[in-house]
């Protein structure tokens, strides 16, 4: 092993709880051999990587980038302002509690008064759907728009029903995978689970809502950061979908408080007091074993090294895994979005002057998300073209949490938006990515500024260059930056949280005994969730209970 061999090999045996006997085991090289080797320092290697270590396992983390964290990650992007954002994922819905508690981790979330705001245009006039408030406002707000109750007696009975199916469907992700009849049992309600189960999402949004707009607030659920038509036989939207509406038993979409890093940064804390060692800069490069023993060979500034471990926990894609183990690769990935962050001196004020930026902004502000406009963007990138109306949607993290800015910042009003595009497939931006992703950016802008009664270019910050305070990343800026195979933020399409073949009792088993995906590839993967970490960790300790 390389000479960073002997510094952290003393640094494990520092670990609060660790049995230190256990961790001087030597192979017959006389090799240090770790419990579990951890590729990959996301939050999800973190999670695995502090719960081991906490039942008294020596586990080293190998991470590539100078830092932990992966895409859960906050920074200052802009140069000479203090203001710390989000800067890929960017809300925290399916973190189980047990996992905060099981950690100690010290972080919270904050939840949103409002859900969403989606302005549009009706005859001549600009309006929108505020939901959230309350029940009585949010009743007038889609009488306002539909002019009656039957769409918000319909908003109301759907959104009972997947109430109900996340209640029930998310404590079992961090239990040993239900079989399929298993999982439709505890739903216990057929209706639900032909609508989101069986058949396209789209034949309930179509049967239950009659308003074009209504229809597509619902939808952007089943289609945000997952390429697909609210028709499509794969069911792939539903997938996503589910994953958007069981998260802490109710579907709320919560505020990281401190921001994103904040997490990462207590899932830091947590694996290395326990004894977990985190070596940054560390690139791992192949993995050899023989179900019993496994050898991680990585790469460093300084030079090469080789970690010996009982168990490999990859926090990586399939793709990334089999190019570490030699195994033929799983089908391509695609991710499909924009992401931009932004700084603004002030909001913009609305076109529709009946809705404070203020509380529009908090929530979900939908853009370009009525049902026929998500329908006309699929089928414009299906056909190798940019939409015409890009749909996106932005949120002001600030508005919540007014911590991720400095003192300064606070006190002149700034504030952040974070923006997430949706039908942009990565397949478009090959031919030239900095081109188009400047083409595209412009265009979801003015999609914004249709509904503002002011420019945002007006609005934004300027950092210390004196240049605006945005930046976008591209499907492929992503898979640049952070590994995501085609930029796909959930690694490959998200899997229904019930048995696979040969993904094992916990959905994280691979064609090695001793190898585990602990990654958003996972079974129940997807989101910034920790619980293919925690799924990791348990199959690994009920290995050595004998389960």
């Amino acid at each position: 092993m390389a000479a960073h061999e002997g510094h952290e090999a003393h640094q494990a045996h520092q670990g609060h709880g660790a049995h230190q006997g256990d961790h001087d085991r030597r192979d017959h090289r006389g090799r240090r051999v770790y419990d579990v080797v951890v590729v990959g320092g996301g939050h999800n290697g973190l999670v695995a990587a502090a719960y081991l270590a906490r039942a008294g396992r020596s586990v080293l983390v190998l991470e590539r980038l100078d830092h932990t964290g992966g895409a859960a990650v906050s920074t200052r992007p802009f140069a000479g302002v203090d203001a710390r954002l989000s800067r890929y994922s960017y809300l925290v819905s399916l973190l189980p509690r047990k996992i905060v508690r099981d950690l100690g981790l010290r972080f919270r979330v904050q939840g949103r008064t409002i859900s969403s705001y989606t302005p549009v245009e009706r005859d001549g006039r600009a309006t929108g759907l505020l939901v959230g408030g309350g029940a009585r406002r949010t009743r007038e707000a889609f009488a306002r728009l539909t002019g009656g109750e039957r769409e918000y007696a319909a908003w109301e009975r759907f959104y009972d029903m997947t109430g109900r199916v996340a209640q029930r469907v998310f404590p079992t992700l961090t239990e040993p995978l239900p079989t399929r009849e298993e999982l439709r049992r505890r739903v216990d309600d057929e209706e639900a689970w032909r609508t989101l189960f069986e058949e396209p999402i789209g034949v309930a949004v179509e049967e239950r809502f009659a308003d074009d707009l209504v229809r597509g607030v619902v939808l952007t659920d089943a289609v945000i950061g997952t390429f697909a038509d609210s028709h499509d036989p794969s069911l792939r939207q539903n997938r996503c979908f589910l994953y958007h509406v069981i998260g802490g038993g109710t579907g709320a979409w919560d505020v990281p408080v401190g921001g994103m890093g904040a997490l990462t940064d207590a899932l830091a804390a947590a694996a290395r007091d326990a004894g977990a060692v985190l070596a940054t800069g560390h690139e791992a490069v192949r993995i050899d074993t023989d179900g019993r023993t496994a050898e991680v060979a990585y790469r460093t500034a300084d030079g090469e090294g080789v970690a010996v471990a009982r168990h490999v926990l990859v926090n990586a894609s399939p793709q990334a895994l089999a190019a570490l183990t030699g195994d033929a690769p799983p089908a391509p990935a695609e991710g499909a979005q924009l992401k931009v962050n932004m700084l603004l001196e002030r909001l913009p004020r609305l076109r529709d002057s009946s809705v404070d930026p203020r509380e529009a902004f908090a929530g979900t502000f939908h853009i370009a998300e009525g049902y026929r406009q998500l329908a006309a963007a699929h089928a414009q990138a299906v056909a190798g073209e940019l939409p015409a109306a890009p749909p996106s949607e932005i949120y002001c993290h600030s508005l919540t949490d007014p911590s991720i800015l400095g003192p300064d910042l606070v006190e002149r009003g700034y504030q952040t938006l974070t923006l997430f595009g949706l039908h942009t497939p990565a397949r478009l931006f090959a031919r030239d990515n900095d081109a188009v992703r400047e083409e595209l950016l412009r265009s979801t802008l003015a999609q914004l500024d249709a509904h503002l009664a002011e420019p945002l270019a007006d609005c934004l910050a300027k950092d210390a260059d004196d240049r605006p305070c945005i930046e976008a990343r591209t499907p492929l800026d992503l898979e640049r930056d952070l590994g995501l195979p085609g930029g796909n933020i959930f690694h490959r399409d998200l899997s229904w949280p019930y048995a696979q073949e040969g993904a094992g009792r916990w959905g994280v088993a691979t064609p090695h005994a001793n190898v585990l995906l602990c990654g958003a590839g996972a079974v129940r993967g997807g989101g910034v969730s920790g619980v293919p970490g925690h799924n990791a960790a348990m199959a690994v300790l009920e290995e050595h209970a004998g389960v």
